[in-house]
């Protein structure tokens, strides 16, 4: 039976975790993120920021081991399913369907339900992110900051209780950049949710207004702290 932890309001608890590649320490982390908050996480390539995404999804590759556990909303989803742990996940690239209408690739990943309820949910959050109107235009159709909107609406209607930032907003000009940050912080507090952000670029952190944590000064001991 899985344990839980006494639990108040929306959180991401990190706890005691270390991973290792090959037997290799690689990192060594003791968080908690509650909902609305942003845990930022930076180092350089080869510092494990990748590698603590797969773990969090449940996705850890096989030549890296990890102990510690991970609870979301209190409930231990250690050794949860992937497509159980209801953790989004929004790439550096819209990774839209080109197939598929705005409203299909938003669609796509919503629970199931009444049709037309879908729909009405869906025209709401296009209008609340200034895309209204747009349910039937096809992706290629749209600028990288119209794409990068439908995608994280994509993230936020599959119902997710976490999130996570995988370089989102690194391919965008510097004004779709401020645009589009705060758009994405601003819906990770309307909807309380836990959010780890992986990003190069200090102003993504400074912006996220949470913690910040660099691996590649992380030591071994602050799992302790």
């Amino acid at each position: 039976m899985k344990s839980t932890l006494t639990q108040k309001t929306p959180s991401l608890n990190i706890s005691h975790l270390q991973l290792k590649q090959q037997g290799t320490p690689l990192l060594s982390l003791n968080e908690e993120v509650k909902g609305g908050e942003v845990l930022t996480i930076m180092g350089p390539s080869g510092s494990g920021k990748s590698t603590l995404l797969n773990w969090l999804v449940g996705m850890l590759p096989s030549d890296f081991t990890a102990t510690g556990e991970l609870y979301l909303n209190g409930q231990d989803i250690t050794n949860t399913a992937s497509h159980l742990r209801h953790i989004g996940l929004l790439y550096q690239d819209p990774l839209l369907f080109p197939h598929l209408t705005v409203a299909g690739n938003i669609a796509f990943a919503m629970p199931k339900g009444d049709k037309q309820t879908r729909r009405d949910e869906i025209s709401e959050a296009l209008n609340q992110v200034g895309l209204a109107g747009m349910e039937k235009r096809c992706p290629q159709h749209l600028s990288g900051g119209q794409q990068a909107r439908v995608a994280l609406l994509r993230v936020l209607l599959s119902k997710p209780k976490a999130i996570l930032l995988d370089e989102p907003f690194s391919k965008l000009d510097s004004q779709l950049r401020q645009e589009t940050r705060q758009l994405v912080f601003e819906q990770i507090q309307r909807y309380s949710l836990p959010a780890v952000m992986v990003t190069h670029d200090q102003s993504d952190a400074i912006a996220a207004q949470g913690k910040v944590i660099t691996l590649d000064t992380l030591s071994l001991n602050e799992v302790a702290s």
